[in-house]
């Protein structure tokens, strides 16, 4: 029973946004794209990045997307949090995503972008020193996530797998 309205936010593809007690911020579509959340339990603050490719390096375009890679959004990601106030010290961060979409013949590198797109997000949380507490990642089905920013909970939703709690 929510006495309180919660508004959504919602992080569109290559997007980020934060949010803070009274939002659930929401991203639709993860396919190969993950979907990255950092939560302050403290301060009741939550972030979340709908990241599509691995890395900054392959960018062609003039202006950088920096929502869109994994080693720029993160980054990003957190400086917006402390920004509002949140500790660094108690971040952690929650994934989801990361899908193989479709089956390639030779296992072509390039092809791998789900779980690339996993290994650079967990490869940025490392650098910033940020615990992986909980990840729902890999497979071959799309996923709709959402964080409640009052407690941290991600709820992951699927047609294959109904609905799960992070």
């Amino acid at each position: 029973m929510m006495c309180e309205e919660q508004s959504l936010i919602k992080v569109g593809m290559a997007d980020l946004n934060v949010g803070s007690q009274n939002n659930v911020i929401r991203t639709t579509g993860l396919g190969s794209c993950v979907g990255l959340t950092l939560y302050d339990p403290g301060k009741k603050l939550a972030g979340m990045a709908h990241v599509m490719l691995p890395s900054s390096e392959i960018a062609r375009e003039g202006k950088l997307n920096i929502a869109k890679f994994a080693d720029t959004a993160i980054p990003e990601l957190l400086s917006r949090l402390l920004e509002l106030g949140a500790a660094r010290s108690r971040l952690i961060a929650k994934m989801a995503g990361g899908s193989q979409m479709f089956a390639f013949a030779g296992g072509n590198d390039t092809m791998r972008i789900g779980p690339r797109n996993v290994e650079s997000c967990k490869l940025a949380l490392e650098k910033l020193s940020i615990p992986l507490v909980a990840e729902d990642t890999g497979g071959s089905y799309g996923r709709t996530i959402e964080i409640a920013c009052s407690t941290g909970l991600l709820n992951i939703r699927s047609v294959q797998k109904g609905v799960k709690e992070l």
